[in-house]
C-alpha cells in the first residue's frame, strides 16, 4: 500500500471519527431499522470520559394513537450495564448503527428489571419536535398553592403535567415489529411497561426537611434526588474532554449560587449550536429558558430498584429553549438571564449573613425555587422546632412596573413557612397573570429572626368621649395582651370629619380579618384589569403586625373596575348601576370616611367595633 493511500485512509478515518464526535454524521430512519442489527451507544459512566456500550436491536414499537411516535427496542450490554440495568442519567445517550445516528436511549422497564432493555427515541422525532420559538400557552400553566406541602406539590404536578406515563396505555394501542417476545413478554406489552428513564436531580446545600419536600415531589414525577456534592467548588476543576459532544453528560439548572438544584442527562445530537438531549421530556413544558450546563458523573450507583449516575451540574454553556415529548433542546452560547435573589439573615444571636442565588425565569419554577431557597436558608440557620418570629422586609423589582414591597411579621410554630409563602405568593400571582409577560429583575429580602413568639391579642377598644364633635381629633385607645400576659395600651389620634354627623362605627381589626371582610363586601377578588393594578393591590396588602382602624358611615359606595369608591352621590350610583350587567360594578352599603394604621412589634389578632355619635355642636 502506497504512503499516499495510507495517509488518505487515516484522514478519512479521522474525519469520520470527528463527524461522529461532533454529531454532524449521517442519520438512519426508523424505516431502515431491522431486528438483529447491532449498534454502539455512547455515554459517561464515570467522570467526563465518554464510553461505548453495545446495542442489540430487538424491534420497533409503533404507537398508533400518536402518529409518527415510534420507539426502537434494544438490549444494552457493556460497561456496568449487566449489573446495573438501564441507568438513570443515561437519557439521551446516542446510538449509532454503521456510523449513522438512530436516536437516544430514553425509556426503561422501570424498577427491578433483570435485563437492560431500553427504548430508543428516533432522532428525527427529536429534531422535529423542537421549533426553538414561541411562548408557553396559558393551558400549560401550573397552579401551586403556598405554604407548600409534598402532597400538594405532587398533586399539582400530576394534575398539570403528568408526563411520566408509559409509552402505550394498553397493549392494543401499540404495534410491534420485531421479535415475538422479549423477557417473556410480547413486544406490544412492553409498551405499557416502558417509561421515561429517571433523571438524577442534583441537590446541593439543601437541609433534609426541605430536600424531602422538594425532592420527594420531583421523585414522584420521574426524578431521582441525589446529593449534589461539591458541585460549585469543583465546577472549574472538571477535566472535560474538549467542547461538548454527543455522549457527554449535560445538566439543566433550576437554582444556582449558594444552592444548586438541577437535573442531569446525556447529549444526543449537536447540529451547529443546537443541542438535543434526553430523548424524553423533562416536564413537557414547551418553550423554556433553563440554563444548559456541563455535568460531572462521580460514579454509577447500582441498585435493584433503580441504578443511577451520581452527578452534579457545572458551568453554564447555553440555554435549553424547548422541553418536548421527545427531547429537551437548546442552543450553545450565553445562558439565560437568571433572576438574582439576595437573602439577608439578621439575628441577635449571630452575625448578619447574606446569601445569593440565581433562579430560572419560569412560571412554575420561579415561584417554586423562590419558596425553596428562602425556606431552606431560614430552616438551615434557625431552629426548626418550637416557636419563632420572622420579620420580613424587601422588594421584588419588575421591569417597566413599580416594585413589590415586602413588610410583614410571622410568628409561631411555622413562622418560616409563613414568611416564605408571603414572599412567593405575589410572585406567583404576577408571573401567572393573563395580561402580559412579567419580567422579574431582582428579589432582595431581609429576614430578622427571634427565637420567641411575638404575638398579641386585641382585647378592648374605647374612646373616653363616646359623643365626639365633628372636626375634632380624639384619642382612640386599644388594649393589647401579649403572649406573656402583659397588657399594652396604645393610643391612636383619629380625626372626625367636619361634615360627619349621627351614628358612626369605629372598626379596629387585624389585617387578616380586614382582608376577608373586604373580599366579602366587594365580592370581586379577581377584578384587576392590568399588571399595574395587580401591583397596587399587592402593595396594599394587610400586614400581620398592624392594627387597622376604619371610621365607617352609612353612605353608599361601589367597586368599579377593581377600584373602591366610597360615599358616591346618588346620581353617580344610578349611572353605575345601569352598567351593572357589564360586570364592572358592585355596590357597597357602607362608606369608609377615615382610615388609620397602627404598627406594632407583635403579630396581632382580634377585631373590635365601637359605635359613636357625632355631634355638630
Amino acid at each position: 500500500m502506497s504512503i499516499r493511500r495510507t495517509i488518505f485512509i487515516l484522514l478519512a478515518t479521522v474525519t469520520g471519527l470527528s463527524a461522529l464526535l461532533s454529531g454532524a454524521g449521517a442519520q438512519m430512519g426508523v424505516d431502515e431499522i431491522r431486528p438483529g442489527m447491532v449498534g454502539i451507544g455512547r455515554t459517561v459512566f464515570d467522570g467526563t470520559r465518554v464510553e461505548e456500550f453495545k446495542v442489540n436491536i430487538v424491534g420497533v414499537l409503533e404507537n398508533i394513537i400518536g402518529p409518527h411516535r415510534n420507539l426502537i427496542l434494544a438490549k444494552l450490554e457493556g460497561g456496568p450495564l449487566a449489573h446495573t440495568g438501564v441507568i438513570a442519567g443515561m437519557s439521551g445517550s446516542p446510538v449509532y448503527i454503521d456510523g449513522k445516528l438512530i436516536g437516544a436511549v430514553s425509556y426503561a422497564l422501570g424498577s427491578f428489571s433483570k435485563e437492560p432493555i431500553a427504548g430508543i427515541t428516533p432522532i428525527a422525532e427529536m429534531t422535529d419536535a423542537a421549533s426553538f420559538g414561541g411562548t408557553r400557552p396559558s393551558a400549560a400553566r401550573v397552579q401551586v398553592d403556598f405554604p407548600l406541602t409534598r402532597d400538594s406539590l405532587t398533586a399539582a404536578f400530576r394534575k398539570a403535567l403528568n408526563w411520566n406515563r408509559p409509552f402505550a396505555e394498553r397493549p392494543t394501542d401499540a404495534r410491534f415489529t420485531g421479535a415475538t417476545a422479549v423477557a417473556g413478554l410480547g413486544g406490544a406489552q412492553l409498551g405499557t411497561l416502558l417509561r421515561p428513564i429517571a433523571t438524577p436531580l442534583a441537590m446541593s446545600g439543601f437541609e433534609p426537611d426541605v430536600a424531602d419536600l422538594i425532592g420527594g415531589a420531583f421523585q414522584d414525577q420521574g426524578f431521582i434526588p441525589t446529593g449534589g456534592g461539591a458541585a460549585g467548588a469543583r465546577a472549574g476543576e472538571m477535566p472535560y474532554e474538549g467542547p461538548l459532544k454527543p455522549g457527554d453528560a449535560i445538566g439543566v439548572a433550576f437554582v444556582t449560587g449558594d444552592l444548586q438544584l438541577g437535573g442531569t442527562g446525556t447529549v444526543t445530537h449537536i447540529d451547529g449550536d443546537r443541542v438535543y438531549a434526553f430523548g424524553h421530556p423533562m416536564y413537557n413544558l414547551g418553550p423554556t429558558e433553563f440554563p444548559m450546563t456541563r455535568a460531572y458523573v462521580y460514579t454509577v450507583l447500582p441498585s435493584l430498584f433503580s441504578s443511577m449516575k451520581l452527578s452534579s451540574t457545572g458551568d453554564v454553556i447555553g440555554t435549553f429553549l424547548q422541553d418536548r415529548a421527545t427531547t429537551i433542546a437548546g442552543r450553545l452560547g450565553p445562558g439565560p438571564q437568571l433572576i438574582p435573589l439576595t437573602l439577608t439573615l439578621e439575628s441577635d444571636r449571630t452575625t448578619k449573613r447574606t446569601f445569593n442565588f440565581g433562579l430560572v425565569n419560569d412560571q412554575l419554577f420561579t415561584p417554586l425555587m423562590t419558596y425553596a431557597t428562602i425556606l431552606n436558608t431560614a430552616s438551615s440557620y434557625e431552629r426548626q422546632f418550637g416557636t419563632a418570629t420572622f420579620q420580613v422586609r424587601g422588594t421584588a423589582k419588575i421591569k417597566k412596573h413599580d416594585a413589590i414591597a415586602f413588610n410583614n411579621l410571622f410568628s409561631g410554630e411555622q413562622a418560616s413557612m409563613g414568611a416564605a409563602a408571603y414572599i412567593v405568593a405575589p410572585i406567583t400571582y404576577l408571573v401567572g397573570n393573563d395580561f402580559e409577560k412579567v419580567q422579574l429583575e431582582s428579589i432582595d429580602i431581609t429576614l430578622s429572626t427571634a427565637e420567641e413568639p411575638k404575638t398579641a391579642t386585641l382585647e378592648r377598644v374605647w374612646l373616653d368621649d363616646p359623643r365626639p364633635r365633628a372636626g375634632r381629633t380624639v384619642p382612640l385607645k386599644m388594649l393589647l395582651r401579649t403572649y406573656r400576659g402583659d397588657d399594652i395600651v396604645r393610643t391612636l389620634p383619629i380625626e372626625i370629619p367636619s361634615n360627619a354627623s349621627g351614628s358612626l362605627s369605629v372598626l379596629v381589626t387585624d389585617g387578616a380579618r380586614l382582608s376577608q371582610a373586604e373580599q366579602r363586601e366587594t365580592r370581586t377578588p379577581n377584578q384587576q384589569r392590568s399588571v399595574d393594578q395587580m401591583i397596587r393591590l399587592l402593595n396594599k396588602g394587610r400586614r400581620n403586625n398592624t392594627l387597622y382602624v376604619k371610621l365607617l358611615g352609612s353612605d353608599a359606595g361601589a367597586v368599579v373596575n377593581g377600584e373602591l369608591l366610597s360615599s358616591l352621590p346618588p346620581s353617580v350610583l344610578g349611572v353605575l348601576e345601569s352598567d351593572r350587567n357589564g360586570g364592572t360594578f358592585n355596590p357597597l352599603h357602607s362608606a369608609t370616611i377615615g382610615e388609620w394604621e397602627l404598627p406594632t412589634e407583635h403579630l396581632v389578632s382580634g377585631s373590635r367595633t365601637v359605635t359613636i355619635t357625632v355631634s355638630q355642636n
